[in-house]
């Protein structure tokens, strides 16, 4: 397997929702190191590119190459907008995810997941990863079926213990039906639910007469113990780990034990939180460290450690090739070398109950207090059992009457914010709202590092992928 025998010492991070764009995986490939998409969402993501005329006819060029030319033709043709929307119409939504979705839903996912990795690949012979959320669970499995036809190399998954993910890798493969336990609120201990993916409903006789290339799997994970879980109880192979602290961007492992907040509403990580790396190196498979490792200094530690390199996501966030709104990366670089940003561990924020860090300049939570709930995307809903056996489903960041109905309590709705639409919105596919007359709130999502960043970036105005690798590299 190319990967395994010749090791990245950099690892981009996979972050949030397209900031780890098909331009910034391949930008990394190609000064050897491993490029990584983000996947969540990317349905939604390629539909939207389409709406908005598809700049540069990148999509259309990938899905020229899709094996399954029909798919490819009808998802054009609902969705592709030849100059792109006139303003201030809103984008056309997929159908939300549930247990049991249409064939042509899925087919969606697989082409939007193959896209990404198709032109994360395109041009060059280096590994390209994809990076998903276990907590997003519904599209997993034909995100990383779609994945694979383009020949992913490797998946990076957190948010979670996804232990059986490497069998469903295993079955995908081998265009076999793979399953994986679906969490469901309000089952008893006994029983179980499942989501299910047939490789059989998307793919041609022709295509399944070869086997895929199975990608390495790299869990991302908080402790020690967790790594030898995964590595000894996985239903699969793992090919090592991502060891991420506290420090790294978007949702963090909670702290263990009782968690006690420090003066401005933060989480306290203590000595418990940090990671033993002597019983992650005597677990003998390779391992990168993640968050605050963004430096040479970060790079040398890492090293000695006895780790294979770093994961770095912050410092590559803001380079000229990622996802972000060019206006956004602007606006917080210039915050950060003025001084005028704040970066907040929020235990409230994410409706999947992890902490979440928040970039804030001036004004932002003014505009987030004033956003209207609207759950329109529901990659985050939890799904709940009621006592009848449906399966319904719900969202803390959804209007709070609405999750109160559907079982929730207003408690837990309170602060909650809609990481979805938000996080498109700060990749410039910002909603507009015609009941309000706005486009959707951004929110942005990095690591520690950014707060160390102003050196850096005055040294580095306008600056790509490859001067960050030479940063890291010194």
């Amino acid at each position: 397997m190319a990967f395994l025998s010749a090791l990245p010492r950099i690892i981009q991070g996979g972050m949030g929702v397209a900031v780890s764009s098909w331009r910034l995986a391949n930008a990394v490939a190609r000064t050897g190191n491993l490029g990584v998409i983000s996947g969540t969402m990317l349905d939604t993501v390629v539909t939207r590119r389409l709406q908005d005329g598809d700049p540069g006819g990148h999509v259309r060029r990938a899905i020229a190459a899709f094996p399954i030319p029909e798919v490819g033709d009808e998802v054009v043709r609902r969705y592709f907008i030849e100059g792109g929307r006139s303003p201030h119409v809103p984008y056309k939504l997929l159908p939300m995810y549930k247990q049991q979705v249409n064939a042509a839903r899925q087919r969606v996912t697989v082409l939007a997941n193959f896209v990404e990795v198709w032109l994360a690949k395109e041009g060059h012979d280096s590994p390209v990863g994809i990076n998903l959320l276990a907590k997003v669970q519904i599209p997993n499995l034909p995100s990383l079926y779609g994945a694979m036809l383009a020949g992913v190399d490797v998946v990076i998954m957190g948010a979670g213990i996804p232990r059986e993910i490497p069998g469903a890798l295993d079955a995908l493969a081998e265009h076999k039906p793979a399953r994986v336990r679906f969490e469901v609120e309000g089952l008893a201990r006994d029983e179980a639910e499942y989501l299910e993916f047939d490789p059989s409903s998307i793919a041609t006789p022709a295509m399944m007469a070869a086997p895929l290339h199975r990608p390495a799997f790299l869990p991302v994970v908080s402790a020690a113990t967790l790594a030898m879980t995964l590595a000894r109880k996985s239903n699969g192979r793992v090919d090592g780990f991502v060891v991420e602290g506290p420090t790294s961007g978007g949702h963090n492992a909670p702290p263990r034990g009782a968690l006690q907040l420090n003066e401005t509403g933060e989480p306290v990580y203590g000595e418990r939180d940090v990671v033993d790396l002597e019983k992650m190196r005597e677990l003998g498979l390779p391992f990168w460290l993640a968050g605050g490792t963004g430096s040479p200094e970060g790079l040398r530690h890492a090293l000695a450690a006895g780790a294979a390199g770093v994961q770095v996501g912050t410092l590559f966030a803001y380079c000229e090739e990622s996802g972000l709104d060019p206006a956004v990366k602007s606006r917080v670089l210039d915050g950060v070398v003025a001084g005028a940003v704040t970066l907040r561990t929020d235990p409230r924020a994410s409706p999947t109950g992890y902490p979440f860090k928040i970039v804030e300049l001036p004004g932002d939570a003014d505009n987030a207090s004033a956003r209207e709930r609207e759950c329109d995307l529901g990659y985050l809903r939890v799904a709940v059992r009621q006592s009848n056996g449906r399966i319904i489903y719900r969202c803390s960041a959804e209007p709070v009457e609405t999750f109160v109905a559907k079982g929730g309590e207003a408690a837990d709705a309170e602060g909650r914010r809609c990481l979805c639409n938000g996080l498109l919105a700060s990749v410039g596919q910002a909603q507009w709202r015609v009941a309000s007359g706005e486009y959707e709130t951004t929110l942005i999502t990095s690591g520690d590092d950014l707060l160390s960043m102003a050196g850096f970036v005055s040294s580095h105005p306008a600056y790509k992928a490859a001067d960050v690798i030479d940063y890291l590299c010194e």
